[in-house]
């Protein structure tokens, strides 16, 4: 484990080879702070796969939302779905844990991560350009095709991946050490910059995109007929727009702090203490994946109703099925006389 495959190169060392070398230390046994991050990061992760399963199950079973807006905040969901399994996946293979990764698990997990992160800000992206192309002509939904939203949804999953691949085919520090990152260790500063001014920059355009289309929806609105119809249908653009803007604000302000830990890391600023922050900053973005089932559920009445629906039909399940293992009997859901014996109970 000592010797180099490649003059230059520290490939046959361990994990724990570079976050020494990097200054991130890890303990060997566990603490009492470790477990506390492991339980409560295991319990927020279990309860964003939750949430944005019923949102996904949601626009799948209601008719209203199978329109390219809504196909798209599907989307969204399954990147926090993903997001949520990446860092449920993390604290599986953190704290004294990462000691006993290979290089090949360690790249794993931060792949999972930098790919959610991606899948994110792509499907942003597209809501982004999907509602300038329909708030200019003052519509409530894109006559984009199917056939055209699955292949923007292939094309961010397909970037997504690849972006999260990038440092495994060779922008890593496994040969050039004295280059390597402080809260990333195996790699380059130089990624990180790249990484955190990418994204950074993206959320810059997003932000410019939104405000332009504020700003002529409101001018639009003030021109419009007070016919009735007309009301009800700029209220109606105007509150999905709202939704999805609170949706990117959100996202903004949990992932920027983040980013910009990252940038600093990787210009080498020895005096920001990012490994003091590194956990806080991890904890905020993840939370974001769980920020957009509640905007969907304060903000979008059907999407609230749906979700209700879904809920009170896995109680009744439940409860059925609790009833029928008690009384030892095969009750069939669909036989009207169900009710009848439910009281008799």
């Amino acid at each position: 484990m000592l010797t180099d495959d490649v003059p230059g190169c520290y490939y046959n060392r361990t994990v724990q080879f570079f976050y020494e070398h990097s200054g991130k230390n890890i303990s060997a046994h566990w603490r009492p702070r470790d477990y506390v991050v492991v339980s409560l990061g295991m319990g927020v992760s279990v309860i964003v796969i939750l949430a944005n399963i019923l949102v996904m199950v949601a626009i799948f079973i209601n008719r209203r939302f199978h329109f390219p807006i809504y196909y798209l905040l599907g989307n969204l969901a399954a990147a926090d779905l993903f997001s949520g399994i990446a860092y449920l996946h993390l604290m599986f293979h953190t704290g004294p844990w990462t000691i006993k990764l290979s290089k090949n698990q360690w790249f794993v997990r931060q792949t999972l991560i930098d790919s959610s992160l991606t899948a994110s800000v792509l499907n942003l992206l597209a809501i982004a350009l999907e509602r300038h192309q329909t708030i200019f002509t003052m519509q409530l939904h894109s006559k984009m095709t199917n056939r055209r939203v699955v292949l923007l949804i292939a094309l961010i999953w397909g970037l997504a991946i690849f972006m999260g691949l990038v440092p495994t085919m060779g922008w890593h520090c496994l040969c050039d050490l004295e280059n390597c990152s402080t809260m990333a260790p195996m790699y380059k500063r130089s990624y990180l910059v790249f990484w955190a001014v990418l994204n950074l920059f993206t959320f810059s355009l997003m932000v410019a995109a939104y405000t332009r289309i504020f700003v002529y929806v409101r001018h639009k609105s003030q021109r419009m007929s007070q016919h009735t119809s007309q009301i009800r249908h700029k209220e109606t653009v105007f509150n999905l727009m709202k939704t999805v803007s609170m949706i990117l604000g959100c996202f903004v302000i949990c992932w920027t702090p983040g980013l910009v830990l990252l940038m600093l890391d990787g210009l080498g600023c020895e005096s920001c203490q990012v490994l003091r922050y590194e956990k806080y900053c991890l904890v905020l973005a993840e939370c974001n994946s769980l920020v957009n089932p509640i905007i969907y559920s304060f903000r979008d009445t059907d999407m609230l109703q749906t979700f209700k629906r879904i809920l009170c039909c896995l109680c009744r399940r439940g409860d059925a099925g609790r009833k029928d293992t008690l009384s030892g009997m095969r009750c069939n859901t669909l036989d009207p006389h169900g009710d009848h014996s439910d009281t008799d109970d």
